[in-house]
């Protein structure tokens, strides 16, 4: 019985790990704009990278909407 006990313990962990990682996969997306731009969507896709209307940039997320920011692109309805 405590072998048994102890099967199910793991598979119970395995089973949580891999559930609980689900989300690292999910694409995000906000729409931005500014007065030189039209809107346009920008999201975060799986590997971190921003992407501009469905194409990747190939430049970290959190690095690109930090420039867009800069240059007073306003995203997501700051």
């Amino acid at each position: 019985m405590k072998h048994i006990t102890q099967i199910s313990i793991t598979v119970l962990l395995l089973l949580v790990l891999t559930t609980s990682c689900k989300d690292d996969d999910s694409v995000s997306c906000t729409f931005c704009s500014s007065d030189q731009t039209p809107e346009f969507e920008l999201c975060r896709e799986s590997d971190g990278n921003a992407s501009v209307n469905g194409e990747n940039t190939g430049t970290d997320y959190d690095v690109y909407l930090s420039d867009l920011e800069a240059d007073g692109v306003m995203c997501g309805g700051q």
